[in-house]
């Protein structure tokens, strides 16, 4: 009976993994078709009949302008922020490639979009192997030192358990943590804050949560499913469209910190006043509550675009 269970949970996870594994692509037909918790179809492009404003695109550095292209960074692989549609022709989806070609449609440009792992996108903007970075990045204290951020949507920290888990409740504080297995994302804002905030755990004369870091978000939920990690710590966004997918067998915890969502630059890019103007035009127009709408996350909205705010508090 036990075999057949775990050979069940197995298969159920299996399913899931090429919509939510960081380097796959999604081939569940329900997912393709319906992206968010009760969204549009996927499909809906809220985007095509989207022009040049001639005003924000005024504000493009004159060689980009006359390139008539942005390179963009892109990690995929986390509905709903960004994912493949289909195993064959990896269509792009998602929020960030919906708000990718939305404010290259309002500035006149041409996307070239390329996939990189999620790691990897900050440190290359420096180098100008990128122009722009996505792939929900959070704008922290610690990201700003060194990149430039242009907001479009509020995101941030979350925490989800397998369904029938009852016995953790929701985090407010990280020692509640202690004594567990975490699971995340490598290179993220999540690793980062478990790995600074260990402490909190001996301070309080408690046994250190360890963390266990995951390139890839498949590999990670395989690990909730399987035991070998007792909670995961990602994006609000993603683990409510994760909770929301049956075979997933996860159950949402509830939000832990709130961080803005920007496309990701390299310090005093002068690209940023005109990204800005660009997402501020899709708010004035309507297409922005079209693109939130789509996937569900209406609660992600922002009343205008920054350059780089500070951190939530």
């Amino acid at each position: 009976m036990r075999t057949t269970t775990v050979r069940r949970r197995l298969l159920a996870t299996t399913a899931l993994l090429p919509v939510l594994a960081l380097a796959a692509c999604g081939s569940d037909p329900k997912i393709a078709s319906a992206a968010g918790t009760g969204g549009p179809a996927a499909t809906e492009d809220v985007v095509a009949a989207l022009t040049t404003s001639e005003a924000a695109a005024a504000l493009l550095p004159e060689e980009v302008r006359k390139a008539g292209t942005l390179k963009f960074g892109s990690s995929f692989g986390t509905p709903p922020s960004a994912f493949h549609v289909d195993q064959v022709g990896k269509k792009p989806a998602g929020i960030d490639v919906d708000f990718t070609d939305a404010v290259a449609r309002v500035l006149g440009l041409t996307v070239r979009r390329e996939e990189a792992a999620f790691e990897t996108i900050l440190p290359a903007l420096d180098s100008g192997k990128f122009d722009v970075g996505t792939g929900n990045f959070g704008v922290t204290t610690a990201r700003l030192k060194t990149i430039d951020f242009v907001t479009y949507i509020d995101d941030g920290q979350g925490f989800a358990v397998k369904k029938d888990n009852t016995a953790i409740q929701p985090v407010t504080d990280l020692v509640q943590l202690c004594g567990l297995v975490v699971g995340t994302g490598a290179g993220t804002t999540f690793e980062t804050t478990l790995n600074n905030r260990k402490n909190v755990c001996t301070d309080a004369g408690k046994k250190p949560y360890e963390v266990r870091a995951f390139s890839e978000s498949g590999a990670l939920l395989a690990g909730l499913q399987q035991g070998r990690v007792d909670i995961e710590m990602s994006t609000i966004n993603g683990l409510r469209h994760q909770a929301a997918q049956e075979a997933s067998g996860t159950r949402f915890l509830g939000e832990f910190h709130r961080l803005d969502v920007g496309f990701a630059l390299k310090k005093g890019s002068a690209l940023a006043p005109a990204l800005q103007a660009a997402v501020n035009q899709l708010i004035k127009d309507g297409t922005y509550e079209r693109i939130l709408r789509k996937w569900g996350v209406a609660e992600s909205a922002i009343k205008e675009s920054q350059i780089s705010p500070p951190e939530h508090v």
